[in-house]
Order: C-alpha cells, then structure tokens, then sequence
C-alpha cells in the first residue's frame, strides 16, 4: 500500500474510481463553502492504489494520520446526497462506555464509529470533530437512519 501524505488535514480517500463525473461533483461538493463559509479541511487521495479498500483497510492506512476520517465509496458517489462514510479510530481512553466485566472480549470491541454524512454537511463534522468543539456522540444522535444531514 502507497504511503498516505503527510498531513494535519482530514484524509479524504476515494476508494471507488469507476465514475469519473460522480467524483467530479461529490468533490464541488465538498469544496464549496456553504453559505456561512464554513468548509471541509480535508486532504483529498485520489489514487487508484486505493480502490475498493474496506473500511478496516482504511483506518488502518489511516491511523496515524489523526482522529476521523472520509471514505468516498461507491455508496457515496451513487447516493443522490453523496453520503460519505465518516469514521472515526476509538483509542483506549475514549470508549466510557466499556465496561472490563462485560463478557465482549477485546477481538469483538469495535475499534471505529461509522456515520454516514452528505457532502454538503462534511464540513460540520470535520470542523468540530477536528477542533474537538463536538464529540461524535452528537452527530451520531443527529442522525436520520444512519445518516448526519446537519441539525
């Protein structure tokens, strides 16, 4: 696997590259400031070593590039709201919720939160969730369906 760009920006992966038109307009999407000019601070990869990477792959690439992350899969380039899949690596520390008497053992944990998000609201999660002014409980409770469309 190529190595990721150095860099403090939010990745943005493209993992599926069979719609050269759908990608063109899923990236205006994410690039257009929304009306308050808030926008994503993402660095895009756009390279086909990095087609079809599961979702595990990713946060696996991605894990020492900082705390969320953005896959463009096909789900995203196919959904009429671009939803892109927002993952977000638990580290140890994070996960208030787990209890050491619970009968889960460490190889069942979840190591990531998914969410799916639109394109023209990427910049909200990326912004807080980067800046720590939000945690992700609160995007994911903002959700329809599994799905932030903004609040």
């Amino acid at each position: 696997m190529k190595n990721l760009a150095d860099t403090d920006e939010t990745l943005l992966i493209r993992t599926d590259h069979s719609d050269q038109a759908a990608w063109q307009a899923l990236l205006t999407a994410v690039t257009t400031p929304n009306k308050n000019g808030f926008l994503a601070n993402v660095h895009v990869v756009d390279d086909v070593a990095y087609s079809d990477l599961t979702t595990e792959q990713a946060v696996s690439v991605a894990r020492a590039r900082g705390d969320l992350l953005i896959v463009a899969d096909t789900t995203a380039l196919t959904g009429p709201e671009m939803p892109l899949l927002a993952v977000l690596p638990f580290h140890e520390d994070e996960d208030d919720d787990y209890d050491e008497d619970e009968d889960e053992d460490e190889e069942t944990k979840q190591e990531h939160g998914e969410l799916r998000v639109i394109a023209a609201e990427l910049w909200s999660i990326e912004n807080n969730i980067s800046l720590a002014n939000m945690d992700w409980e609160d995007f994911v409770n903002a959700a329809d369906e599994g799905v932030f469309r903004g609040f």
